[in-house]
């Protein structure tokens, strides 16, 4: 199996200070591109940013002491999923991050509910202790089989996952991927792509992977198996104009933010918030109101995530 280095860093130039910086032109002066919902077809819900981990990497920094955004309700759940059924929006998933899903003690409520009205229902989570504790619940709910768990797994050797995740990480998630398989749990894998690692070869390392441990994945399906790109906000990205949907042959409407949400409940808010993105819970900018009809607004790609991740990298955390 291919051994990568985890601290083999590649070159990159620092982002310069003028990009991303005006909502509306780049730092060129040419328009900035924006996406327009096309319609919510995936409601995530951000659980809470507590995690067993403190991964190194984490978009989030989610660890076991951050609570920057605190626990979701399921009566706060239940608001947004009611708000869907009044409004008649074409939302088909609800989908869950973290932090640790599984921290939260609602979380096998939040499911139930979910599963109960007819969502699909997808989870992140890193299959460890958090979610081995509701292992009967998890057995018990309505409609499993409208349930996926995504597993991250940051690499196909224990080397590169240990890197970012923390030593003693890695059995544990195999042990947890394993329980899932056993018990017949739709689960699909969440890995990055490494630089200098071309995606033929991560799939290939995945599938032995699978393989070894007789999990029935199929690495080369990119829904099964999700390798994401890397994340760096402080890296030289190029901006997105409304010129480059024609350079790059890419469709506004396949971009995340078309039709998706995430709604978080930051620390000291009365009530949760609506942002644009998974990926950016924090920023104002993004910050698109406290319900869904106020967050049906058009979005402004004025991040370096908005560039890297889903437009050149053609990313999406929806299932």
């Amino acid at each position: 199996m291919t051994t990568i280095s985890p601290f083999t860093i590649a070159e990159t130039r620092p982002l310069a200070h003028d990009k991303f910086q005006n909502p509306l032109v780049t730092a060129k002066g040419e328009p900035r591109a924006s996406v327009a919902m096309t319609g919510l077809e995936t409601l995530w819900f951000n659980t809470g940013t507590l995690c067993n981990l403190a991964c190194k990497s984490c978009y989030i920094e989610s660890s076991p002491t951050n609570d920057a955004l605190v626990y979701i309700s399921i009566d706060e759940v239940r608001s947004y999923l009611d708000e869907i059924a009044d409004s008649g929006l074409p939302t088909r998933e609800i989908a869950f991050t973290g932090g640790e899903p599984f921290m939260n003690s609602d979380m096998i409520a939040i499911l139930t509910l979910c599963l109960e009205r007819g969502f699909e229902v997808l989870v992140l989570s890193n299959a460890m202790r958090p979610m081995r504790r509701f292992e009967k619940q998890l057995l018990a709910l309505p409609n499993r089989d409208m349930l996926t768990i995504r597993v991250s797994l940051d690499h196909f050797t224990q080397q590169v996952h240990e890197a970012e995740r923390g030593p003693n990480s890695w059995d544990k998630a195999i042990d947890g991927l394993t329980w899932l398989a056993s018990n017949n749990i739709r689960t699909t894998i969440a890995g990055r792509h490494l630089d200098g690692e071309s995606e033929a070869i991560g799939r290939a390392g995945y599938a032995a992977l699978f393989a070894t441990h007789n999990l029935a994945i199929d690495a080369k399906d990119p829904m099964a198996l999700v390798l994401f790109p890397e994340m760096d906000e402080k890296a030289d990205v190029a901006e997105i104009t409304t010129a480059c949907w024609d350079i790059l042959d890419v469709a506004p409407a396949s971009i995340m933010c078309a039709s998706s949400r995430m709604v978080v409940k930051r620390k000291g808010d009365t009530s949760p918030r609506v942002a644009a993105c998974t990926l950016l819970p924090y920023d104002p900018q993004f910050d698109m109101g406290e319900t869904l009809a106020e967050a049906s607004q058009t979005v402004k790609l004025n991040h370096p995530h908005c560039a890297r991740f889903c437009v050149l990298g053609g990313a999406s955390c929806s299932a």
